[in-house]
């Protein structure tokens, strides 16, 4: 098993990464490395905040890999919001509990309609301080205003993707990441991962 750190201590992110990767990659997080912290995202791009993730990151892990994704909910009607502030939706100290809130509050003043909207992700992958790939996966869907099914994380009880009539908190892990935005951007780099194995 080829090691890797993903740059995160959100445990359904790591397991999804993990799933996706399967048994050729040990894939730990920052729960398994304290030492390791990040820089601030302080950019106005999921690419801009990935990149600040892998590159701090791997200075802190030296002569290991170090993969790191930046990733949120763009709904059109919201202008693109939340955006780059999905995890922070709701304010500094929100939870996703709070995010889906404050989501459903905002399309709740909007006249009914059917919100478009989608998932992003870009992955960045660096080693000792230095960018080795970067990719990109995105799902368009519907927003939905009223939470259904407890499964996935986030905002996936609001969402229901293009072609399925359930949201990613009904659908099944193994369906959601075949399709997901995550999994479309860790399928790019999978192949990348392979050449550096």
């Amino acid at each position: 098993m080829f090691p890797l750190v993903f740059a995160t201590s959100n445990a359904h992110k790591t397991e999804e990464v993990a799933a996706i990767l399967g048994a050729d990659w040990q894939v730990e997080d920052l729960r398994a490395h304290p030492g390791v912290t990040l820089d601030e995202e302080t950019g106005d791009t999921f690419e801009a905040n990935a990149i600040i993730k892998a590159v701090s990151g791997s200075r802190g892990a030296p002569g290991l890999l170090v993969l790191a994704d930046d990733s949120g909910l763009e709904v059109d009607a919201l202008g693109g919001a939340p955006g780059v502030r999905s995890a922070r939706y709701a304010g500094e100290t929100a939870n996703a509990a709070d995010n889906r809130a404050k989501l459903k509050a905002e399309l709740s003043k909007l006249p009914p309609t059917r919100f478009a909207g989608r998932f992003r992700c870009c992955m960045v992958l660096a080693r000792d301080g230095e960018v080795l790939h970067i990719t990109h996966g995105s799902v368009e869907g519907q927003l939905l205003t009223e939470e259904v099914g407890a499964g996935g994380f986030g905002y996936d009880a609001l969402f229901i993707p293009d072609g399925f009539t359930e949201t990613f908190g009904v659908l099944p892990a193994a369906t959601k990441n075949q399709l997901s935005h995550r999994a479309r951007a860790l399928a790019a780099m999978k192949e990348q991962l392979a050449s550096l194995a």
